[in-house]
Order: C-alpha cells, then structure tokens, then sequence
C-alpha cells in the first residue's frame, strides 16, 4: 500500500441537533446523520459505536489546540437512518452542522 493513502477508522457524520419535542429540547442526547446511512436498518450496524467531536480551541492544553468530545451512538431516531449519541458532555449549540467521527469500533461483527 502507498504512504500516505486514506484509511479513515470513521465515517463522517453531521451532528444535526438535540433530541426535542415541539418545544422542549433534550441537549443530553444529540441527533447524528451518518454519511450514506438512509434507513433504520443500516442505522443499527452503527449502534453502540464511538463517536467524536472534533474541535478547535483557542488556548493551548498539554502542547495541543484539538480537544474531542466522546459520545456513544444509542440508537436509532425516526426512519432516515439519523441516529441518537449521547456524549460525555452534551455538545455545544455551536456545533450544529459540524462534522463528528462515527469510528468503526467497538465492533459487534
């Protein structure tokens, strides 16, 4: 294999927004749509599986401005495939729309 070539360990995924009702939301439990995910079936491969949300901050911790907040997929939401994380702090509002890494492990295969 070339240096160099691609072997991602995650699926990208968009964190879309909190669990919610009409006018309640729940932050403890965030809405992720995974890349080429469309239907419930395909959506429970992914259960119980790491997820990350990798971020920017500006002040530097340990030589590094990265920081990731770990989340776990639960289960499925609705019938397109958007599936439910719980995360070890609930992610921040501002990362509506972000990217997160859907890893392929822990596996169940």
């Amino acid at each position: 294999m070339p240096s160099g070539s691609g072997h991602r360990l995650y699926v990208k995924g968009k964190h879309i927004s909190y669990q919610r009702a009409k006018r309640n939301t729940n932050p403890g439990t965030s809405l992720i749509k995974i890349e080429g995910v469309d239907d419930t079936k395909a959506a429970t491969f992914y259960l119980g599986k790491k997820v990350a949300y990798v971020y920017r901050a500006q002040k530097e911790v340990r030589g590094s401005k990265i920081r990731v907040i770990w989340g776990k997929v639960t289960r499925p939401h609705g019938n397109s495939g958007v599936v439910r994380a719980k995360f070890r702090r609930n992610l921040p509002a501002k990362s509506f729309g972000a990217s997160v890494r859907v890893m392929l492990y822990p596996s169940s295969i």
